[in-house]
């Protein structure tokens, strides 16, 4: 069967599944009487309401120690001695590759340009870390709001989803914060261009934080490649086999990917890069072909 229709025309019962979940979100599964719109509603507010506060909380702690967080997390990978440095160096020389993944010190003087600029990036920084501490808990509000809907079979197969969703964005963001914002300042930091003292660089504190925060929770986004492959396989979207097929045009596209992302021309940090993406991809295809031997048990 050509690939396009596997793709838009899952099994029939898989659509029956997928109508009869979304029918069960609706209707309240478990009950008795069915709830009415309101009532759902009722029951998302509180659901939001807690992940909010949950946020907020985090966000309040986050404050009260904003200057140990600014200097020691927040300014980490500006420093020379950031630990991801010190290892970097370490593996170049242990691999036998000289000083090829040893960084120049960096030349990054941060500025602030307005009055409230320094107070509004502290906010910014709590948030941020607020989201980030707290996400588990939301993750849990939304599952608890879904679980009604679930079949037993179902819950049976999601066990653990809080646990590896979790797992999966908080190792994202460390390998974002640990590995791909080293790379980055690094690289930006000592680029020149038309020759030294031509241009004068001083980055904003707004722009280094925008610029820390979109890499580590990018990172995190990423991570969830597995999850997602998971939930799309299980409403039929994609196959292990399409997974395969398109295997050597998915590393190309990691290859361009780590290229962009680790700026520096030397194999050594481009392949740092590439490796847990392909790993990543790997796992994918084996989730995907765990999901399917599942349902064509159940099929026969």
């Amino acid at each position: 069967m050509p690939l396009f229709c596997t793709l838009a025309y899952p099994k029939k019962s898989a659509v029956s599944e997928q109508g009869s979940f979304f029918k069960r979100l609706r209707s309240g599964a478990g009950d008795e009487s069915e709830m009415s719109f309101i009532d759902h509603l009722e029951v998302l507010r509180w659901h939001i309401v807690r992940s909010v506060l949950a946020i907020v909380t985090s966000a309040i702690l986050f404050f009260v120690y904003i200057d140990e967080i600014f200097a020691k997390v927040i300014m980490g990978p500006t420093r020379n001695d950031f630990i991801s440095y010190q290892l970097f160096c370490k593996l170049s020389h242990a691999l036998g590759m000289g000083d090829s993944l040893c960084m120049p010190p960096m030349k990054l003087n941060l500025q602030v340009t307005s009055i409230s600029g320094t107070f509004m990036s502290s906010i910014t920084i709590a948030i941020a870390g607020g989201l980030l501490v707290a996400l588990p808990y939301v993750f849990w509000e939304i599952w608890k709001f879904i679980k009604p809907a679930l079949k037993p079979t179902e819950l049976k197969y999601t066990q653990g989803i809080i646990f590896w969703v979790s797992t999966f964005f908080f190792i994202g963001v460390s390998f974002g914060y640990f590995m791909l914002a080293p790379f980055t300042f690094n690289f930006l930091s000592n680029y020149t261009i038309g020759g030294m003292g031509v241009i004068d660089y001083r980055p904003t504190l707004t722009d280094y934080l925008d610029t820390l925060i979109d890499i580590a929770l990018g990172a995190g986004i990423a991570f969830e490649l597995p999850m997602a492959t998971w939930l799309l396989s299980k409403l039929g979207i994609i196959t292990p086999d399409f997974l395969r097929t398109y295997r050597k045009y998915a590393y190309v596209v990691l290859l361009v990917l780590a290229a962009i992302i680790t700026p520096s021309p030397d194999w050594g940090s481009q392949l740092i890069v590439v490796i847990p993406l392909a790993l990543l991809y790997e796992i994918s295809i084996l989730i995907a072909a765990r999901v399917k031997k599942k349902q064509d048990e159940e099929w026969e």
